[in-house]
């Protein structure tokens, strides 16, 4: 057995996604400690989820910071401190600075709501409905300093169905957000999942392509 991996969580919104790692942490399917939710706005609705749930939580403002490295600086040596061993970009809207990435590789995930490579950056669900396309779906990929770039994990697919706008295919992908990262932070905290220098490993063997949410899991 495994301690319980000790997580901290960067969110720039409401938080879904934190309710639901936090819901999968209370039934007993994610073995994690949360030791912080940090975010750049004060009124994030992730904050607030976090001390009712009586997780430590911070908010910096990127505006009192000279320029984006410095803000990045102090925000990842207070997620150090606090002794995380995984970091969850959960909805956190701002781009990285790479040095201050760099020592956290394959410490960071993040989920994204596109099927990546596709739509890195913002307008997801209006890019692809513009694109045309059959499907969509959601990605948790580790973080590099390349945008939404860094090496796949897992993937959530859902058929794009006739009449959908961007708001009727975001609320239908929202709940496979929810099933697949608390997924991949459950491997995570079983050890399972590396980044290693060929790739993204599972079980030590590199992972020829994403893992795929199911009916069941991830497969």
């Amino acid at each position: 057995m495994h301690p319980p991996l000790r997580i901290a969580v960067l969110a720039s919104g409401r938080g879904s996604n934190l309710a639901a790692l936090i819901a999968a942490r209370d039934d007993g399917t994610l073995p994690v400690e949360f030791v912080l939710v940090a975010s750049d706005k004060a009124a994030a609705g992730a904050l607030r989820l976090a001390e009712n749930a009586g997780i430590p939580t911070l908010a910096l403002n990127p505006k009192s910071y000279p320029d984006r490295p410095t803000f990045d600086r102090e925000l990842f040596a207070r997620i150090a401190a606090s002794g995380a061993d995984l970091l969850v970009l959960a909805g956190f809207m701002r781009v990285i600075d790479g040095a201050v990435l760099a020592p956290w590789a394959g410490r960071i995930v993040n989920v994204h709501p596109s099927l990546l490579p596709k739509y890195r950056g913002l307008h997801t669900h209006r890019r692809a409905l513009e694109a045309g396309d059959a499907e969509h779906g959601a990605s948790v990929h580790f973080v590099t300093a390349e945008l939404d770039g860094g090496p796949l994990i897992a993937q959530a697919r859902l058929a794009v169905e006739a009449g959908d706008d961007e708001e009727t295919l975001a609320r239908r992908l929202l709940p496979l957000e929810h099933r697949l990262l608390p997924a991949v932070v459950a491997l995570l905290a079983a050890r399972r999942l590396a980044l290693g220098d060929s790739g993204v490993l599972l079980d030590g063997q590199p992972l020829r392509a994403p893992l795929r949410l199911g009916e069941h899991g991830l497969q």
